[in-house]
């Protein structure tokens, strides 16, 4: 038998003997189109190339491309499992080409390879055409030999390609294969085509034309080739079956899963196994390309597809969960073309095992529920849609999942009323919004946000993304275009760019569309929790509604982003490690030039604790370790031993982030650190590079500030820190090592000076001698201007001249730094004839000061001209002598 790894290869290698580029598979999650959830073609990683705004250096391409169709306008989801050729996941195999060869030669390579290289018999091939382009009917004739009643012409749209409604066009050719007589159905092109004998196995596009405004449509300067080929159908064929699910890819997951639950795979539950081969598939790879199962977006097609295939396994009777354990068959399967899924094999394992886990609480009681609702209902009666939407919002149903449920009983869902509850909820959500104190100038965002839904983030695995335009604000108010040098708040469908949360501060960057429009992004936010905004500027061209543009981060900085937000996890945990478990967060900033991290802890971290923290962080990143995300329930994630912030809010699930390894750590499942966070980081822990703390300090009662940098910040400030060291070596004249040896001896020098210049001044303060004290108003005064004296020793001084008992008042004045500063003490003989507060007010004045007060026998004050000094000192002498005696 012809495997499906043999055809995929076949294919490959027959174009690149023919001069092609084999280019490897895209992922499902397109890069460079903003309008599709999935990549649903060969050529859609190519469409730039087709369009002239990208250039490769290649002109011929061959591919085999994963695909995608569960979603939008290309959704086959219904079907599946139903049906012999309709999947969710696909292969697409297809031959380009960039304005290089094309028709005749798209032609004469198709005929070659299926009817020699997969030796297909001549006489069950017959092609179809645009009926009005002679040139490729022409073609197959010279080329295939193929006579006029097995060249069909069709003349509707089934047989001209577009792109969009602008853009490259152009008639395309299918080549169909005749399974013979005893399957009904007839050609192409006649009434009863829709049946399975006459099967479509290769299309090829002509890109031959421009399409533009309504009736304009202009010849392309170079035709191109685009082409598909389904890989299940081929291998149908060349493996002599009918039902693409009889192939040996698929039926290898059937036989799995028939032996997996003991239900035969051709009897009864026949559609259940086929579900569950074709979602596995589908799953695993879009699991692999960085989707995880969520409420919104990609994440909600992806979640769909899989409760469709547990539920069907439930049908089953599995009791446990069952898609992981079939997904070492798949890999076995297609590991070999596709090595990202065997790479992902323990992430697509977990992950599996936890939505089924997760999604089987609910089963059993949602479809109780369902059981009890249409057993009210007559024979055929249609369940009414609160019911589905109650399915949908207590368990976690999608309609779609209650629609394939209620197949087997012939009944249908009301859908109007699904959509009317729908509607109620969201209305009862908004009016609870308005009531919680939110601004009014917010209400756009939930205008907006029930109109377009949540943004998709997508800057987990990349940092450009093509986007398109959803929404335009500009000075508060929604817009529909703006221009050059305006503000604007730009709304896209889905983004790079990080929105503002968990301390991690928002991405910058660009947004842009050729010429067309550039957009500096200065900001992103988050709004009503899901939406990510993009605060800019527009500095070229103009910015519209619908526009498609290129969404791109500054790499840079959120590099130095991630390093500090996964250091952040690393200090948390050596933290707790050094402290004690009390220690948890109360706050945290990762920025690209420092990270803040607030924890409760009640004294001072010692000089000995940072350098511990420090090491212990250093350790862990020399340790390079992957950094693990999972998506959990928040209490799986505490359960597996992941940390929570108390006081945060937690939706249905969370990502766990994990770091190092530590065998000790069992409650952690061996990992060093593991926290739930939704910010970006590093993917290996050496990533971070260097982490350095700067600073530690008290912002609260219990609470402590960490400041730290990690990379080229953190190598700067030790850069900065050995300059700073070596010039002080140099000053002292001894090497760095000697610095703080040197340092000490100079400070108890100081310390010595400076008692020696306490003691000198005090004697010149205090020391006898004619004219040092005089007699005013009756008092003994004795006033001293001691010049640079520092303020603060004055009333030491003071009181010492007191206590010699030469004077009744001491009156001392300072001049240092500028300034006067006067202390006035009394003796006690001057106390009760004089007011200490009283004369240090009237110096102060005169030195241009205001105020002064203390004790009545003891006060301060200041003024600010230092050479007002002496008459400050007069001013005191005056106010004493016109001072009456107060006993």
């Amino acid at each position: 038998m012809t495997s499906s790894n043999d055809i995929r290869a076949t294919f490959l290698d027959y174009f690149a003997r023919n001069g092609h580029a084999v280019v490897e598979s895209s992922p499902l999650v397109p890069r460079n189109d903003p309008t599709l959830l999935f990549t649903n073609s060969g050529m859609v990683q190519f469409k730039n190339v087709f369009t002239g705004q990208e250039k490769r250096p290649y002109l011929r391409a061959t591919t085999a491309q994963k695909c995608l169709r569960a979603g939008g306008k290309h959704n086959d989801l219904d079907n599946v499992g139903y049906t012999a050729r309709h999947h969710t996941f696909f292969e697409m195999l297809g031959n380009f080409s960039f304005g290089d060869y094309f028709k005749e030669q798209a032609i004469a390579y198709a005929w070659e390879l299926v009817t020699k290289d997969f030796a297909l018999p001549k006489d069950r091939l017959l092609v179809t055409v645009f009926a009005e382009d002679d040139d490729a009917a022409g073609y197959w004739k010279k080329v295939a030999g193929l006579p006029d009643s097995r060249i069909i012409r069709i003349p509707t749209s089934d047989n001209f390609w577009r792109m969009g409604d602008t853009g490259p066009c152009g008639p395309c050719s299918e080549i169909f294969y005749d399974h013979g007589e005893g399957i009904p159905g007839g050609p192409p092109g006649s009434p009863d085509a829709d049946g399975d004998r006459f099967i479509e196995i290769w299309n090829l596009v002509f890109m031959q034309y421009e399409e533009g405004p309504p009736g304009v449509r202009v010849p392309l300067p170079r035709p191109s080739i685009d082409t598909g080929m389904g890989l299940e159908r081929i291998a149908a064929i060349l493996q002599g079956k009918h039902d693409n699910y009889d192939t040996d890819v698929l039926r290898a997951l059937i036989l799995a899963s028939a032996e997996a639950t003991g239900q035969e795979p051709d009897g009864p539950w026949r559609a259940s196994h086929r579900v569950i081969a074709d979602h596995l598939r589908a799953g695993t790879f879009l699991i692999a390309d960085g989707v995880l199962p969520s409420n919104e977006g990609r994440g909600y097609v992806l979640r769909r597809i899989l409760r469709r295939a547990m539920r069907h396994a439930h049908m089953l009777g599995s009791r446990e969960p069952l898609l992981h354990r079939l997904v070492p068959v798949l890999v076995r399967q297609m590991g070999g073309a596709y090595p990202e899924i065997a790479r992902a094999e323990p992430l697509v394992t977990e992950t599996l095992k936890l939505e089924e886990t997760r999604f089987r609480s609910l089963l059993e009681r949602g479809l109780h529920l369902l059981a009890e609702e249409t057993a009210r209902l007559p024979a055929g009666g249609i369940l009414p849609g609160e019911v589905a939407f109650r399915l949908y919002d207590t368990y976690g149903f999608p309609l779609d999942l209650t629609q394939d449920a209620l197949r087997a009983e012939g009944r249908q869902v009301d859908v109007a009323g699904f959509e009317a509850a729908m509607a109620e909820q969201r209305r009862r959500a908004r009016a609870a919004w308005a009531g919680s104190g939110e601004a009014a100038t917010e209400g756009l965002w939930f205008d907006l946000r029930e109109r377009f839904g949540a943004t998709e983030f997508l800057g987990y695995t990349t940092e450009t993304a093509e986007a398109e335009i959803l929404a335009l604000v500009v000075d508060g108010k929604v817009a529909d275009h703006a221009a050059v040098g305006q503000e604007v708040t730009v709304l896209l469908n889905q983004t790079p760019f990080y929105g503002e949360s968990g301390g991690q501060v928002g991405d910058t960057g660009l947004i842009s569309a050729g010429e067309a429009c550039r957009i500096v992004v200065r900001d992103t936010q988050r709004k009503l929790g899901d939406l990510i905004v993009h605060h800019g500027t527009v500095a070229h061209g103009e910015a519209t509604v619908g526009l498609a543009v290129q969404a791109e981060v500054d790499h840079a900085r959120r590099s130095a982003i991630r390093a500090h937000h996964s250091a952040t996890h690393l200090l948390h945990e050596a933290l707790r490690r050094r402290l004690g478990s009390h220690v948890t967060q109360k706050g945290s900033l990762n920025a690209p030039d420092r990270l803040r991290f607030d924890i409760s802890h009640p004294s001072p971290l010692s000089g000995e604790d940072i350098a511990w923290v420090e090491g212990e962080v250093n350790a862990r990143i020399r340790e390079n370790a992957e950094v693990v995300t999972r998506l959990m329930t928040p209490e799986q994630a505490v359960a597996a031993g992941a940390m929570a912030l108390f006081g945060e809010k937690y939706g249905e699930e969370v990502r766990v982030v994990g770091m190092g390894h530590d065998p000790t750590a069992t409650e952690k499942g061996g990992i060093y650190s593991l926290e739930l966070c939704g910010g970006t980081h590093v993917r290996r822990t050496g990533d971070i590079g260097l982490f350095k703390i700067v600073s530690e300090g008290a912002v609260a009662a219990g609470v402590r500030r960490v400041e730290a940098l990690t990379g080229e910040a953190a190598l700067r400030a030790v850069e900065a820190t050995e300059r700073r060291l070596e010039e002080a070596a140099a000053a002292l004249r001894v090497p760095p090592a000697e610095v703080p040896a040197r340092v000490a001896a100079l400070l108890e020098e100081r310390r010595r000076l400076e008692r020696e210049l306490a003691d000198l001044r005090r004697q010149l303060a205090t020391g006898g001698g004619g004219g040092q004290v005089e007699e005013v108003g009756g008092l003994r005064l004795a006033a001293r201007n001691l010049g640079e004296v520092p303020a603060r020793d004055l009333k030491g001084l003071a009181e010492a001249m007191l206590k010699g008992g030469t004077a009744d008042i001491a009156a001392l004045v300072s001049t240092a730094e500028g300034k006067v500063s006067i202390v006035v003490a009394l003796g006690e003989a001057a106390r009760g004839r004089a007011d200490a507060v009283a004369l240090v007010r009237a110096a102060a004045a005169a030195a241009g000061g205001k105020g002064g007060g203390g004790r009545p026998d003891m006060a301060q004050a200041g003024g600010p001209d230092a050479a007002r000094a002496e008459d400050a000192l007069a001013a005191l002498r005056e106010a004493l002598a016109t001072t009456p005696a107060t006993a």
